[in-house]
């Protein structure tokens, strides 16, 4: 089988663990970056041509999309999928999950536990949305960031309107959700693929921060969900159109509440620390799909 990894960067880990994947099953692999395919659209016929050749024989495209490059990334698999090729991403649920109001609507409309979120583009309104919260402290979070970029805990309604003014001015938009005392500084990531749940992680904000990005000194360690926690974590990614995701949920005495649900997860920290080959999991539903 040819198979076609999309990817800014060869030598990062997620891209490196499902080449290794695949060479394992003894696939043919090539890493093309995303950014640099262009797309010609004629009357029958969609190509995707890159470093000025035609791409033609590939059966399947894995692609791994960045949040700067969700535009072109979706029109790139869109391109690929009118051809017949098969995609682990859909377009459209690219699209939905990284558009975090647009996610956290999907998810609330299908009966999916969320934290309470405001949006608002009317600065003149903050202080009475601030107030629709709940109590201090918030987190105040740009719509577009990503690996905890971005996302602020305010402790006094005066600082968060300073901080939204702020973001206002750089015409930055933003969401405000309720601050999750009880779950303490983590949360779960439930890595699925083709509705299986194949890994599972608690991340522990280092002290003093309440981000539990690994990348930021969090802590992990496996840990079992309760049957709910599995049901909902599945539900979300189907929500969503996703056959690969990264549910991330915070665990409460009334049942889960689902942060965000990510079409690209990263696979070091999940592989990491089950020490579970989910890259394979995934070549291995390529085989089985393609």
């Amino acid at each position: 089988m040819n198979i076609a990894i999309l990817s800014r960067n060869a030598a990062l880990y997620s891209t490196r663990s499902l080449v290794n994947a695949a060479y394992r099953r003894n696939h043919n692999v090539r890493v093309i970056d995303h950014m640099n395919c262009d797309l010609v659209i004629d009357s029958g016929d969609m190509a995707v041509y890159y470093q000025g050749e035609r791409l033609e024989g590939i059966d399947a495209i894995i692609p791994r999309i960045g949040a700067t490059a969700t535009g072109h990334g979706a029109a790139v698999i869109r391109q690929f999928k009118a051809q017949g090729i098969y995609s682990t991403l859909d377009p459209d649920a690219l699209l939905l999950s990284r558009d975090k109001l647009s996610c956290l609507q999907a998810l609330s409309a299908n009966g999916v536990s969320i934290p309470r979120s405001v949006i608002s583009k009317n600065y003149y309104t903050m202080p009475s949305m601030i107030d629709e919260v709940g109590d201090m402290p918030i987190v105040i979070k740009m719509i577009k960031g990503t690996h905890g970029l971005g996302v602020i805990l305010s402790e006094s309604k005066k600082n968060a309107e300073s901080i939204l003014e702020a973001f206002y001015k750089a015409k930055e938009k933003v969401m405000l959700q309720e601050f999750i005392h009880e779950a303490k500084g983590a949360d779960v990531r439930v890595f699925i693929v083709n509705d299986e749940i194949v890994g599972v992680m608690k991340r522990q904000a280092k002290e003093g921060e309440f981000r539990s990005n690994l990348h930021r000194g969090a802590s992990s360690t496996i840990i079992k969900l309760t049957d709910e926690e599995e049901q909902i974590a599945r539900k979300a990614a189907r929500v969503m159109g996703l056959k690969i995701a990264g549910v991330d949920m915070l665990q409460t005495s009334e049942g889960p509440l689902i942060l965000e649900v990510n079409a690209s997860p990263g696979l070091e920290g999940i592989e990491t620390t089950t020490k579970v080959d989910i890259s394979g999991k995934i070549i291995d539903m390529v085989q089985r799909s393609a």
